[in-house]
């Protein structure tokens, strides 16, 4: 440190804040490293080269505040506490969304499920229906050969015991029972694709949790996700505040 005068430090401490390679927490890091880059590391041109690199849009703003503020650093420090305190809000409001799009999916998988379970209710009933009717129908024919007493008198007891014209029932039938196939077809879709959008919502959620701060712009995938080992959320946990 005795071989490089605080200027050639000020300048080198510049050079990498304009170039992007030197951050607030690598000025923080340094100044606690020895008194002499203490005092470099706290220069205000440093600090206002970061305030105009970091919140170029409040720059102007912020110079107006500096009245207020004891040095550059201190009104660094101000705005990008503020600036975090944004970031927070605007993912807890983020996070309130996604958890309602959770619980929105899920009343409507639920609704699926309900209607898709009366569907194939009624799908059985006139399959049922149909089989019966069916039946009906082979008696009749059967009833113009000649067959055993005993089972003549069962077909014609089928026979009369159908009210209804089979064949336009049977049609009507075999017409709702397409129907129903349909609508189970359908449901079985919008099953899918709710599912689909649930589990996307779920991973989102998962993600913003683990990642409270981060960009929300950038998703990643499910697969980087769950390679997050729990070694890397204890050292995110642990890891110690920034010293200003």
């Amino acid at each position: 440190m005795s071989v490089l005068p605080d200027e050639l430090w000020r300048r080198i401490f510049e050079i990498g804040i304009r170039c992007s390679k030197l951050t607030y927490r690598d000025l923080c890091c340094i100044s606690i490293s020895c008194r002499s880059l203490k005092t470099v590391a706290s220069d205000d041109e440093l600090w206002t080269a970061l305030l105009s690199s970091d919140f170029p849009a409040k720059f102007q703003s912020s110079l107006s505040d500096f009245t207020s503020s004891p040095s550059f650093k201190t009104l660094y420090r101000d705005r990008f506490v503020r600036d975090r305190d944004r970031k927070l809000l605007a993912h807890r409001r983020a996070v309130l969304r996604i958890e309602s799009q959770i619980a929105q999916s899920a009343i409507k998988i639920k609704t699926i499920r309900i209607r898709s379970g009366q569907e194939v209710k009624k799908f059985n009933a006139t399959l049922a229906e149909l089989s019966n009717l069916q039946d009906a129908r082979r008696s009749s024919v059967a009833l113009n050969v000649w067959q055993p007493e005993v089972i003549r008198g069962w077909q014609k007891q089928i026979v009369e015991q159908c009210v209804v014209p089979i064949e336009s029932r049977i049609n009507a039938l075999e017409m709702e029972l397409k129907l129903c196939e349909q609508q189970i077809d359908g449901f079985n879709r919008d099953y899918k694709d709710e599912k689909r959008k649930l589990d996307a919502a779920k991973e989102q959620l998962a993600y913003m949790k683990y990642h409270p701060l981060q960009d929300q712009g950038s998703k990643r995938t499910g697969v980087d996700q769950s390679n997050i080992t729990r070694k890397k959320l204890k050292k995110c946990f642990n890891s110690p505040e920034i010293k200003w």
